[in-house]
């Protein structure tokens, strides 16, 4: 966030002559004119799209979805976090969306998309680090302020559920627009995404409740009650995949040195078996050693994950014996694979699910709790070719969705604690490959689902025994803002940049 990062980029230039030179000179197929529409799309596929490979799969060995096979790779590792967030650099050339907007309408509708993404983006970063700059962040160019302060946590969360509200309002006032590769420029789509990202933002709140500023539970009403909001899948915030280069699914073959070590957790595939949930056979593959031995691809005890926790060794030796779960080859075979989601639909009616359930609503907690794993179920279905080769015989047709679901609901807990775990393990199970990180916030608020933790593996050097909360400032901070880093750290954690120390949000 210094200068070098505030600095509006600047995008393209008008041609001004018509010499003969800038005729000759000219690139029919590179635009003279920058607009909106341009920076839109790269604004909301900066927060769409992910990285392929190992890339893709990184986020899914901290939420302990994937164990990596590759060399002792593992999920506690909480180093400096990226620059590429603490740079924000996409968000800098947002107003200038705004500005080359051609009516009033259309300027809402981008001012929408700006106060969506900046939210997005401040949220990671706190959500990440604790107190960050926030006032101060993006007005190097404008102010001069290119060593921007901290603000405090709480504080920057007051923006950005300000900056939600103001999006749904502008999207509310604003008209259809071009450049934007999810809603095809739906501004009642954006309203409803605003708002339900809002629902999620406040339960990571939830120990804040009582704050008489945030007001948690008010807002959240307010937003149930009165605003759109997600009501099916066909409103998730996901990117399409095509069978076209730079556009396939993440972990596809083609080009993927990376698929011998992608091996399913069995944080997954044991809470599956345990319910007979048919997403297991949508999710893995059988055993080659259990099909060898007589087991049949239908059969439950033919899958069989690998604990993330263990030690490198005793990894390196399973897979040696070759006894466990890969991936299903709907994640590497086909090339659109699923819609990659950073929030979608059955994750809101969790959310609502355990606000539900912690009072905060008159709502019945347990439909929630159903709704949102008939979404989940469905979302799998609906992209999903109907083969063996891909369901293992085992498909989830309607009847046995809705078998399943009315048994999980009928299962549905009666204790606060028990239904808060109910709802972010089914979160959790509905999330495998899906929605980055956001296991791991629910985790460190909740302490679900239940993940082991092995002191032998883990790399957690100052508290073996837990997974740590939060990651440390990047080192590029030390170096251009280390002033206002320090302040930040005194403020939070005694002068100590320690990842085991908790943010305001968690205390």
């Amino acid at each position: 966030m210094k200068k070098r990062y505030l600095a509006v980029v600047l995008l393209a230039m008008q041609l001004v002559g018509c010499s003969k030179f800038d005729e000759i000179n000219t690139n029919p197929e590179t635009p003279e004119k920058v607009k909106a529409s341009m920076i839109a799309t790269r604004i909301i596929m900066d927060i769409a799209n992910q990285p392929g490979q190992k890339g893709f799969m990184r986020p899914y060995f901290l939420t302990k979805e994937i164990t990596w096979g590759e060399m002792a790779d593992q999920n506690e590792q909480f180093n400096s976090f990226g620059t590429q967030l603490m740079s924000l650099i996409s968000l800098n050339d947002a107003q200038h969306m705004v500005n080359f907007a051609t009516s009033e309408k259309l300027k809402n509708s981008y001012k929408g998309v700006m106060h969506f993404a900046q939210a997005y983006r401040f949220y990671e970063l706190t959500m990440a680090l604790g107190d960050i700059p926030y006032k101060d962040a993006l007005i190097g160019e404008s102010d001069k302020v290119y060593f921007p302060k901290y603000d405090t946590q709480k504080d920057v969360f007051l923006g950005i559920l300000n900056e939600l509200e103001q999006a749904d309002a502008l999207f509310a006032a604003g008209d259809k627009f071009d450049g934007d590769p999810m809603f095809a420029g739906d501004v009642n789509k954006w309203r409803k995404l605003a708002n339900s990202f809002e629902l999620n933002v406040l339960l990571q709140l939830s120990k804040k409740v009582g704050d008489a500023d945030l007001k948690v539970k008010e807002r959240f009403n307010t937003i149930l009650t009165s605003k759109p909001i997600f009501t099916s899948n066909a409103d998730n915030f996901q990117l399409l995949r095509s069978d076209k280069s730079g556009q396939a699914y993440p972990f596809y073959k083609i080009g993927n040195n990376n698929l011998i070590y992608a091996i399913v957790s069995d944080e997954v595939t044991d809470r599956l078996k345990t319910t007979k949930d048919r997403r297991l056979f949508y999710y893995a593959k059988p055993s080659p050693v259990k099909i060898a031995a007589g087991f049949a691809a239908t059969d439950y005890n033919a899958y069989v994950g690998v604990s993330p926790a263990l030690t490198y060794g005793d990894l390196a030796a399973v897979r040696t014996k070759n006894d466990y779960s890969r991936l299903n080859d709907r994640y590497t075979e086909i090339p659109t694979g699923e819609p990659t989601q950073q929030y979608s639909y059955a994750q809101m009616c969790f959310v609502v699910a355990e606000a539900a359930a912690r009072g905060w609503v008159t709502e019945s907690d347990v439909n929630w709790y159903k709704k949102g794993i008939e979404a989940a179920m469905k979302f799998i279905v609906d992209n999903t070719p109907n083969t063996t080769q891909f369901h293992q015989g085992m498909p989830m047709d309607q009847n046995y969705v809705t078998t399943a679901v009315n048994e999980y609901g009928t299962n549905f807990p009666t204790d606060l604690e028990k239904k808060v775990e109910a709802i972010i393990t089914q979160k959790y199970l509905a999330s495998f490959l899906q929605g980055r990180i956001s296991p791991y916030y629910d985790y460190r608020r909740t302490s679900y689902p239940k993940w082991k933790i092995n002191p032998a593996s883990s790399l957690n050097v100052d508290a073996p025994d837990k997974i740590p909360t939060r990651w440390r400032y990047p080192a590029v901070e030390y170096n251009n803002n280390g002033e206002n880093v320090s302040e930040a750290l005194k403020r939070q954690y005694g002068g100590i940049d320690d990842p085991n120390q908790l943010m305001w949000i968690l205390k």
